[in-house]
């Protein structure tokens, strides 16, 4: 009789165990503040499966402008933050609030306009002359006006162009507060010119009468970095998960995931943490 209450009383052990694990590998996921580019482009869709796949850790993205995920980040509402905005990622780890920064790939900005161009730059190489000539003909411009990367990108090229934009701005200058596809929704729907990362753009289908205007200047490279949360700031963050994304995404593996991922047979995204690492 004892022996088979011992026996009743493992095997239900056994059962309770077996039912415990896959509620433990369910609980095993990070959140990740990123940027509205990454996870517009699709490359999130490309990489995350294949993460999922060698870890079991579920990536939870929360899109957003560089400024809203840094300050995501900030709140400890994120276990991994990953944008695209140099100067506002070494900050944020100099307030203590990420651990390290690491590079993880890079694309350039491009400046897309309506194909009647009416600012007439069309094929320039030169971005700061493109937005002078739009400034100086009160062309339309969608600014993305959301203190995210590619905001802070286009608020630095007004600076280069010799333009004080707040000073300078008029109906022509339209702020939408919003991400990278509602900017080249809106400059689609106004022929308007717009600042867009290239990932955005060649993923983006609702081109409308929109082409590219300028690019190939070398003040539009676009680098991306990522940086776990610290912990020690908030004790919620998920260190350990958060730490395998961060070493994933800029290990030999990660970073072919990166580079293989195309749409109509143009990569996206260019892998360079090993030039950090070298």
């Amino acid at each position: 009789m004892l022996s088979r209450r011992i026996f009743s009383a493992i095997a239900t052990l056994l059962l309770l165990t077996a039912g415990a694990t896959p509620a433990l590998t369910q609980d095993q996921s990070i959140v990740v503040a990123s940027t509205t580019s990454t996870q517009d482009s699709g490359l999130f869709g490309h990489i995350l499966p294949m993460f999922k796949q060698k870890t079991g850790i579920d990536v939870k993205v929360v899109a957003q402008g560089t400024g809203q995920a840094l300050d995501t980040g900030r709140r400890g509402d994120a276990d991994v933050v990953f944008v695209h905005a140099k100067a506002q990622e070494e900050k944020f780890i100099e307030e203590g609030f990420g651990v390290k920064r690491f590079d993880v790939m890079y694309n350039d900005f491009v400046l897309i306009g309506p194909k009647s161009d009416p600012a007439g730059v069309s094929g320039t190489k030169d971005i700061a002359a493109a937005l002078a000539m739009i400034e100086a003909k009160d062309a339309p411009f969608i600014s993305r006006g959301d203190k995210s990367g590619t905001h802070s990108a286009e608020l630095r090229l007004w600076k280069v162009a010799g333009i004080d934009i707040e000073a300078a701005k008029g109906p022509w200058y339209k702020e939408i507060g919003q991400g990278m596809g509602a900017a080249l929704n809106t400059a689609a729907a106004m022929d308007a010119y717009v600042l867009s990362d290239r990932g955005t753009w060649l993923s983006f289908q609702n081109r409308g009468e929109l082409d590219v205007a300028v690019e190939g200047d070398k003040r539009l490279f676009n680098q991306y970095g990522v940086m776990l949360v610290n912990p020690q700031k908030h004790p919620s963050v998920k260190a350990e998960a958060g730490q395998r994304f961060i070493d994933w995404l800029v290990s030999p593996e990660g970073q072919k995931s990166i580079g293989e991922f195309k749409i109509d047979g143009q990569q996206l995204f260019f892998p360079n943490a090993e030039q950090q690492r070298s």
